[in-house]
């Protein structure tokens, strides 16, 4: 392998496999998102509707996590990951039923509704043990010299599966309609399942450990709260997201703002995602390793920046404009983060700190979805999006100031190191 190889990762059988898995699946749950979205807001035209659905999703995520991560660090991981990709199908299997012509006719409006939410809290509870499977099984099919490398290949998959997701589930409910997009959900939903088993089974590094349920999370704890470089990493991405992210009111903007469509709230999606992947691929042949911790805190802030814009915009194409923007310094940030978790992560706390991670990063995505919500409902939406911006804004340049670590984080030397360890 070349030094500098941007395809390191990509050379290796099992990690080629593990990447269509994840492409399948988060293409069809970036297309569920928009779906479902887009539904329970046509079924209720009240913006609170999307808050309870990002809350439906973050209480079992945020809570569940920590449990996640100690089963994952305790179990074999290729079957984790293929029984929660089984039970997930049973997800779309049920929302594609919900929204059948049979169930429509004979149940009410608001059964349909609580159904829908119940399953989104079902996705919640599998959201948790998602995060530290996946984080935990990249760090068994590739050795640790080029983690970096299979990061940004990972992330570029996830950004890459949103982007089309995004884009081709807001054409395809204009195109077929809700019903027949959520039956080619569960569809892709299960090709991932039958893919997962070319990955083989992997040694379980912490089954000699006896600690408790109740020792294993406060470690998984510890390690992520006494690490200032790690702890500053999840903070600034969860702000970011939380007060930053608007992407659950983006249906208000298609449809009440721009005047967009569901072909509209899908080019939102997709511009914002687009950016990111974009990114992430430059990177493959661009390594962003040194000054880690500046290209951080530069790309969350310019993150706030665009998000500002794109609140303030009535016209279509600032809008898309000020999201591609805010992706292209997303997937900087994406990109950093999962390395310096890779990096910095011992083998065997690896399904504690992804499920910390989880914690901070992905649940925030629900709670984001129910902050943005609220915020649009009490202000509107588009002084929803610049307020958060403002905060994201603030709280960057509060731990640039305080955070020394990070700020100086240079990951080049770490780099090298296992470099020559291999």
């Amino acid at each position: 392998m070349a030094k500098n190889d941007p395809y390191a990762a990509l050379r290796i059988k099992e990690f080629n496999i593990f990447l269509l898995v994840r492409f399948a699946l988060v293409f069809g749950w970036s297309m569920q998102f928009v779906v479902i979205e887009w539904q329970v807001y046509a079924m209720t035209n009240d913006k609170l509707s999307l808050a309870i659905i990002g809350l439906c999703e973050f209480l079992p995520a945020f809570f569940l996590a920590p449990f996640a991560g100690h089963i994952a660090d305790k179990k074999e991981k290729r079957n984790l990951f293929a029984l929660c990709i089984a039970l997930f199908s049973l997800i779309s299997f049920g929302l594609f039923w919900l929204t059948s012509n049979q169930i429509e006719s004979s149940w009410s409006t608001n059964t349909i509704l609580y159904s829908i939410y119940s399953l989104v809290f079902f996705g919640g509870v599998l959201r948790a043990f998602f995060g530290p499977t996946i984080f935990s099984l990249i760090g068994l099919l590739v050795p640790k010299k080029i983690y970096p490398n299979a990061a940004t290949w990972s992330s570029s998959t996830w950004k890459g599966a949103s982007v089309f997701g995004a884009l081709l589930g807001g054409f395809l409910i204009a195109w077929i309609g809700v019903h027949y997009t959520l039956g080619i959900i569960f569809s892709l939903v299960m090709l991932s399942l039958l893919l997962v088993f070319g990955i083989t089974k992997k040694p379980i590094l912490n089954q000699g450990n006896t600690e408790t349920v109740k020792e294993s999370l406060k470690a998984g704890l510890n390690f992520v709260f006494n690490d200032k470089v790690v702890l500053g990493a999840l903070t600034l991405d969860m702000i970011a997201v939380l007060f930053g992210g608007a992407v659950a009111i983006f249906t208000v903007f298609a449809k009440d703002i721009l005047d967009a469509g569901p072909k509209g709230l899908g080019i939102l999606h997709a511009a914002l995602s687009s950016g990111s992947i974009l990114t992430m691929l430059a990177t493959t042949y661009i390594p962003i390793a040194k000054s880690t911790g500046k290209k951080l805190l530069i790309s969350i802030f310019g993150f706030g920046l665009c998000m500002i814009v794109f609140g303030a915009s009535k016209f279509m194409w600032l809008s898309v404009s000020a999201l591609f923007l805010a992706g292209v310094f997303d997937g900087i940030s994406m990109v950093v983060r999962q390395t310096i978790l890779q990096l910095k992560t011992p083998d065997h706390m690896r399904g504690r700190v992804g499920a910390v991670n989880s914690m901070f990063v992905g649940s925030s995505n629900e709670l984001g979805a129910v902050e943005s919500g609220i915020a649009a409902r009490l202000f509107g939406a588009p002084l929803a999006v610049v307020l958060g911006g403002t905060v994201t804004l603030i709280v960057v340049s509060v731990i640039g100031l305080k955070n020394k670590p990070l700020r100086t984080l240079d990951l080049q030397q770490d780099i090298e190191e296992h470099e020559k360890e291999s």
